[in-house]
C-alpha cells in the first residue's frame, strides 16, 4: 500500500518532466541547405514563441471557446446608432473604405510630385549658391532688355523718323544702335573697376555731375526741350547731364554714408555733407523744370539713407522736406495739375473738339494696349504709331510693346525687370561692404523705380510724368547712363565670395577650348 501511494505521485510527475522535451521535439529540425526555405518564408522567432504559448489554450473546452468568441465578436461589432448618427457612421465607413481603395492609386502620383519638387528645390539651391549667378542674372536681363529695346525703337520710330524729315525709317534706330554700342563698351570697362576705385571717384563724380547739370543754365550751351531746360549741346551732339548725375549721386551717397556709419549721433554730423549734396543735386534738376527726374533723385536719396542707417528722426525730417518741395512744384504748375486731372478723369474731361487735350496721350496709350490682346497685332503692325500716340518711341514705347506683342510680350518685359531687380537685391544681401549695399540700393531705386513709374504712366495708374523706360526707350543719354550704371553693379557682383575663383575657372576653360581649336586647324 505504501508503494502504491508513493508511486502515483511519481506517475503524475513523469509527464511534467517530459513536457519540455516534447516541446523541444515539436520544434522543426534543421534541414539541409537545399531543402531550407528562403528567409522571407520562414517564420520569425516571435511567431514561434506565440504559437507555442498558444498551444495550451487550444486544449480548452468547446463551451469556453464559443463563449470567448461571442464576447470578442460583441466587442468588435459596432454599436448601433439611430437616425443621423447611423448615417454618419455609414458615411465615415464608406469614406474610409474609399480612401483605402484609392490610396494605393494616388500614392505613385504624390510620390512623383514630391520627388519632382525636391529635385527642383535642390537644383534651385545649387544654382542660387553658385557665385556667378548674380553676375549672369543682371547681365542677361540687361542684354535682353536692350536687344528688345532696339527692335521696338525701330518699329515704333519708323513712321516718325521718315515723316519727320529724316528721309529714312532707320534714322532713330541707327542713332540708338550707336548709343547702345557706346554704352556697352562703358559697361564692360566699368565692370572691371575694383570697388576701392569707385570710392575714390565718388567726390569727383558728384562734382562733375553738378557742374554739368549747372551748365544747362549757361546761354548758348544749355538747350530747352518741351519746356525742360535739361540739355546741353555741343555742335550737333546733345547730352542730358541729369542721367549721369544719378550715378554720381548714388556712388557719392554710398561712400559718404559708409564712412559715417555708426557716427551720425549729432545733428551736424548726420546732416553734413549728406543733406547739402542731395539738395544741390535735386535743386539744379528742379530749376530746369524737370520734376520727373527730380522725383527719381529724391527716391534714390531716401533709399540710400534708409539702407545706410540714417537716424530716424533726421530721416523723417528730410522726407517731409522733400515731400513738401515736390507738392509745392506740383500745385504751383497749371500744366502738372491738368495732367493729374486728366489721369483721374480720362475721357470724361475731353470733349470731341479738344482732340489734343491733356488726356490725348494717356488715352491713346490705353487704346494701344487694349488693341494688342493676348498675342498682339504683330511686330511692326502697330496703328497707334502712325502719329496717333505722341512719343511712341520714347516715353510710351511700352504701349507699342503691348499693341504689337500683346499681353504676353508686356509680361515678358516686366519679368525681365523683375529678374534685374532680383539680381540687384542679391548684390545687396550677399555683400559685406556697406558701400556696395548703399550704392546698389540707390541704383536699384533709379532703374527699377523709373521702370515702375513708366509702366504705371502708360497703364493709366499715374499721370504723365515724362520718364523713359530704362534700356528700352529711345534716348542716347538714358541708354548710355543706364548701361554704365549696370557696369558699376557688375563690378560689385564680381566681389561676391567665390566669384573670382569661378571667373578664373571660366577663363581656363575658354583658353583650353581655343587651344583645341588651334590644334585642329594646324592638322
Amino acid at each position: 500500500m505504501g508503494r502504491q501511494t508513493t508511486a502515483k505521485p511519481h506517475a503524475k510527475r513523469k509527464p511534467q518532466a517530459v513536457k519540455p522535451q516534447s516541446q523541444q521535439k515539436s520544434q522543426p529540425q534543421r534541414k539541409p541547405r537545399s531543402q531550407q526555405k528562403p528567409p522571407s518564408q520562414s517564420k520569425p522567432r516571435a511567431q514561434q514563441t506565440t504559437q507555442t504559448s498558444q498551444k495550451p489554450t487550444a486544449k480548452m473546452s468547446a463551451p469556453t471557446q464559443s463563449a470567448e468568441k461571442k464576447q470578442a465578436a460583441k466587442k468588435r461589432a459596432p454599436k448601433k446608432t439611430s437616425g443621423a448618427g447611423a448615417s454618419r457612421t455609414d458615411k465615415q465607413s464608406t469614406s474610409a473604405r474609399s480612401a483605402q481603395t484609392t490610396d494605393p492609386k494616388s500614392r505613385p502620383t504624390t510620390s512623383a510630385v514630391r520627388t519632382m519638387l525636391s529635385s527642383v528645390r535642390r537644383e534651385f539651391g545649387r544654382v542660387s549658391a553658385y557665385p556667378l549667378t548674380t553676375y549672369y542674372l543682371i547681365l542677361v536681363s540687361v542684354l535682353a532688355l536692350t536687344s528688345l529695346g532696339l527692335v521696338m525703337v525701330l518699329s515704333a520710330s519708323s513712321i516718325t523718323s521718315y515723316d519727320g524729315g529724316e528721309g529714312s525709317s532707320f534714322a532713330y534706330f541707327n542713332k540708338q544702335a550707336g548709343f547702345v554700342a557706346l554704352g556697352a563698351i562703358l559697361m564692360v570697362a566699368a565692370s572691371f573697376f575694383p570697388v576701392h576705385v569707385w570710392r575714390k571717384l565718388s567726390w569727383g563724380a558728384l562734382l562733375l555731375g553738378v557742374v554739368m547739370q549747372a551748365s544747362v543754365f549757361i546761354p548758348g550751351l544749355g538747350k530747352s526741350t518741351k519746356g525742360n531746360a535739361n540739355w546741353i549741346q555741343f555742335g550737333g551732339f546733345q547730352l542730358q547731364p541729369s542721367e549721369f548725375l544719378k550715378i554720381a549721386l548714388a556712388v557719392w551717397l554710398g561712400a559718404v554714408l559708409a564712412s559715417k556709419y555708426g557716427k551720425m549721433t549729432t545733428f551736424g554730423h548726420a546732416m553734413i555733407p549728406v543733406v547739402p549734396g542731395i539738395v544741390l543735386a535735386i535743386g539744379l534738376v528742379v530749376g530746369g523744370n524737370d520734376l520727373g527726374t527730380a522725383l527719381v533723385l529724391m527716391a534714390m536719396a531716401l533709399v540710400c539713407l534708409f539702407i545706410g542707417f540714417f537716424p530716424w528722426k533726421y530721416f523723417l525730417l528730410l522726407f517731409g522736406g522733400l515731400g513738401a518741395v515736390a507738392a509745392f512744384f506740383v500745385f504751383s504748375s497749371e500744366n502738372r495739375l491738368n495732367r493729374i486731372t486728366a489721369a483721374l478723369t480720362g475721357h470724361a474731361d475731353q470733349t470731341a473738339s479738344d482732340i489734343t487735350g491733356q488726356a490725348w496721350q494717356s488715352n491713346h496709350g490705353l487704346f494701344s494696349l487694349a488693341s494688342g490682346g493676348w498675342l498682339g497685332v504683330g511686330l511692326g503692325a502697330s496703328r497707334e504709331k502712325w502719329s496717333w500716340l505722341p512719343e511712341a518711341h520714347n516715353d510710351f514705347i511700352f504701349a507699342i510693346i503691348g499693341e504689337e506683342l500683346g499681353l504676353l510680350g508686356s509680361l515678358a518685359v516686366i519679368l525681365m525687370f523683375v529678374a534685374l531687380a532680383c539680381g540687384m537685391i542679391r548684390v545687396i544681401l550677399r555683400s559685406k561692404s556697406r558701400f556696395i549695399q548703399i550704392t546698389t540700393a540707390g541704383l536699384f531705386a533709379w532703374l527699377i523705380g523709373q521702370a515702375a513709374i513708366n509702366i504705371a504712366v502708360v497703364t493709366g495708374l499715374l499721370p504723365v510724368i515724362g520718364l523713359p523706360l530704362p534700356f528700352v526707350s529711345y534716348g542716347g543719354s538714358s541708354i548710355v547712363a543706364s548701361l554704365l550704371a549696370v557696369g558699376v553693379i557688375l563690378s560689385f557682383a564680381r566681389t561676391e565670395d567665390g566669384a573670382q575663383a569661378a571667373i578664373k575657372v571660366h577663363k581656363d576653360r575658354v583658353r583650353s577650348s581655343f587651344a583645341v581649336l588651334a590644334r585642329k586647324r594646324k592638322k
